[in-house]
């Protein structure tokens, strides 16, 4: 069989998005593409953001090639499967523009929650809940009603189907990605790299998963229907990763992990990456660390060290389910000493109602004298599938479950004004996906 998996040329005008809007590596469709061919099958991977390529340009390969499966993601990368936009304004446009005759699956953070409200509104034949890696392979060989978490409508008698379950990857056989017909010189962007933060002599970044999952279950985090339990992949397949990547004069790895510095492993992959010509950034808990294995980061080459605090109270953090290990004094402590070593450090904080606002400036300025960036509390979106919904409206999520939790943050935080990552004046979502719509009338 014939997979053609392309990642659209993304825009988030109007958006509510949390993410970075520079080309990243498609990673899930990096990964299913090692297993499809694993397989047996032939792959077609366009990443149409990565080239800024249009509609026309992407057909212009996908004709030749004749694909029995076009995958789109309503996402553009793992990294961002964590805080994805709410509307499937783009996933739509791109299927509606193709007009492709192949079945049309589409994989992500929408249809892992929303599955049928997702089919309907970008079209697609086909939504994989849950982790795609392996199950997309699994379309072309098995009953659709044996993979789990695959929906679809049947194309007889129009009835939707669904299976239980969610896809789960086993991250012990994700082998080193293929970058070989990959643009990798491309990917210019530096991700978490800031001008004048000490990595100005950085040229080409890229991103790696070492880990995917996290063993922690705070209120806020979007991972319970994809990328849930910690998982580690083998470290010689990630090193083998990594090198190809230097060589293709990458200098910068980005680890999109949940939470780095977590496992068995992560010291030893620290002593490796100490002894290639490599810097490093990722996101992680400051109370995963100490002053050892801090000094062991810097020596790894370690620029951008990013970390979720959430609040500066312990009653602040026992309400998003933290489990931190460590007083706040003590996570000042690390966080100063890791600034002494690491050019970026960064804490990031959530606005919680346990925080007094004047003692969070206090906290801020004391971080910030000693160079560490500290940012302004962020307001908290209830994405659909994290523990934060349930809690917000009182259910699991149904298939309105994005609609709910964007008017609720619109509402919430519209008249407080929005935090310093979010673009000003969001759109309604219904009035997104209303320009979806009239594209793919258009389009017809």
């Amino acid at each position: 069989m014939k997979y053609a998996l392309v990642n659209p040329n993304w825009t988030f005008a109007g958006s509510t998005y949390f993410g970075c809007r520079e080309p990243h590596f498609p990673l899930e469709l990096l990964s299913t593409r090692e297993m499809l061919r694993a397989a047996g099958h032939e792959v077609l991977l366009i990443d149409a953001l990565m080239e800024d390529l249009a509609h026309e340009q992407v057909l212009q390969r996908l004709e030749p090639f004749a694909e029995d499966f076009l995958v789109i993601p309503t996402a553009p990368s793992y990294l961002f499967w964590r805080c994805p936009q709410p509307e499937l304004r783009l996933p739509r446009r791109w299927i509606s523009a193709l007009q492709r005759k192949s079945t049309v699956v589409i994989i992500g953070p929408h249809g892992s929650v929303t599955p049928r409200a997702t089919m309907e509104k970008t079209g697609a034949d086909v939504v994989l809940r849950g982790e795609p890696d392996q199950t997309l392979p699994q379309l072309a060989t098995l009953p659709w009603e044996m993979i789990p978490g695959c929906c679809w409508r049947d194309q007889a008698t129009g009835a939707y189907h669904s299976t239980p379950g969610l896809g789960v990857v086993d991250m012990q056989a994700v082998p080193a990605l293929d970058y070989s017909d990959y643009p990798v010189e491309r990917h210019s962007h530096l991700h978490h790299i800031f001008p004048g933060n000490g990595a100005d002599h950085l040229k080409r970044g890229a991103e790696v998963e070492f880990a995917r999952g996290c063993p922690y279950s705070c209120t806020f985090c979007n991972k319970t229907l994809f990328r849930n339990k910690y998982r580690e992949r083998q470290l010689p397949a990630v090193l083998a990763e990594i090198d190809q990547l230097i060589a293709r004069g990458v200098d910068y790895i980005y680890f999109i992990d949940e939470i780095f510095g977590v496992g068995k492993q992560v010291r030893v992959l620290l002593e490796e990456l100490a002894r290639r010509p490599v810097s490093i950034g990722f996101q992680t808990r400051i109370d995963l660390w100490n002053e050892e294995s801090l000094d062991l980061l810097a020596a790894a080459h370690c620029v951008s060290f990013e970390c979720g605090i959430e609040s500066i109270t312990n009653e602040g953090r026992d309400a998003m389910n933290k489990n931190c290990r460590i007083t706040t004094d003590r996570i000042t402590e690390l966080l100063v000493y890791a600034k002494r070593r690491i050019p970026w450090v960064q804490a990031n904080l959530i606005k919680v109602p346990e925080d007094d606002p004047q003692q969070v400036a206090a906290w801020q300025s004391n971080l910030k004298a000693h160079g560490v960036w500290v940012s302004e509390p962020v307001p908290m979106f209830p994405f659909p599938g994290s523990p934060e919904y349930v809690t917000t409206f009182g259910a699991q999520p149904d298939e309105q479950a994005w609609e709910r939790a964007h008017a609720h943050y619109l509402q919430l935080f519209s008249a407080r004004g929005w935090s310093d990552i979010q673009e000003q004046a969001p759109r309604p979502l219904a009035e997104l996906e209303a320009d979806a719509q009239e594209f793919a009338c258009a389009s017809c």
